[in-house]
């Protein structure tokens, strides 16, 4: 929902047919009223019909005004977006009463905890160089995770990628994550890019959902491993285009 309102928002703000956007929607995405959104012919009128008539209504609410639809890049609005979306799943796994101190709170706490690390690491490296300020960065990071609240801190203080480094140095996981994507850890010639062991660990996360008995969290896990399928597949239709089919091997293997 969030990527398709993003996607409304920006056929908006560059005055193309809204209408025409949403044959490219993710099904999943797709709620009954969003067609209400393509009658908008501004942005205020979109704000408006966005907080009446979507489930994302209290996310936009809370976060943001008709103004920073027109000011803020639409990727920092994608971002504001989901950093409200996990913290509130999050906060629902935890503590919704036949959900709370269950297998599946404890597996989709590590889940959504790993996303939201991820996040403000990618988010942070994204940063370098670009006009988003260190305090307007620090607002996108999720609260809570295994980084929140020192090593998003640090994060929020970083200049460059040594500094994300030195953020991520309490995490173990995260320090061997920056050790091999840099090209220093054990291994012969490929060295894994540091988003290809980001999905790495998420895979194996998502495997070991289906090793507890009786958890809602195997839904979420195995439209995560579909994801990770759908990639495979688009990454060797790549390489067989382009010609560059000893790329294949390399790929997969991470996987």
């Amino acid at each position: 929902m969030i990527d398709n309102v993003a996607l409304l928002i920006t056929g908006t703000l560059h005055e193309r047919d809204t209408r025409e956007l949403l044959e490219r929607c993710h099904p999943l995405g797709v709620f009954e009223t969003m067609p209400v959104l393509c009658v908008a012919t501004n942005v205020e009128e979109l704000y408006n019909s966005v907080l009446v008539e979507t489930p994302l209504a209290p996310y936009f609410k809370n976060t943001l005004s008709s103004a920073d639809l027109d000011e803020l890049n639409i990727e920092i609005i994608r971002n504001t977006l989901y950093k409200s979306y996990l913290e509130d799943f999050h906060n629902f796994c935890i503590t919704t009463p036949g959900l709370a101190g269950t297998p599946t709170a404890e597996l989709m706490s590590e889940v959504l905890s790993f996303e939201a690390d991820r996040r403000a690491i990618n988010i942070t490296i994204n940063s370098f160089g670009t006009e988003l300020s260190k305090q307007d960065r620090k607002k996108l990071y999720p609260s809570f995770g295994k980084l929140y609240p020192e090593g998003s801190y640090m994060l929020s203080k970083a200049d460059d990628v040594e500094g994300v480094r030195a953020a991520v140095e309490g995490v173990s996981e995260y320090k061997a994550f920056f050790e091999q994507g840099m090209g220093q850890g054990a291994g012969s010639g490929h060295p894994k890019s540091l988003e290809d062991l980001f999905y790495q660990k998420e895979m194996e996360i998502s495997k070991m959902a289906f090793t507890q008995q009786f958890t809602y969290g195997v839904v979420f896990s195995w439209v995560k491993l579909r994801e990770q399928e759908i990639r495979n597949i688009t990454w060797i239709a790549e390489c067989i285009a382009q010609n560059q089919k000893e790329r294949i091997g390399n790929y997969i293997s991470v996987f």
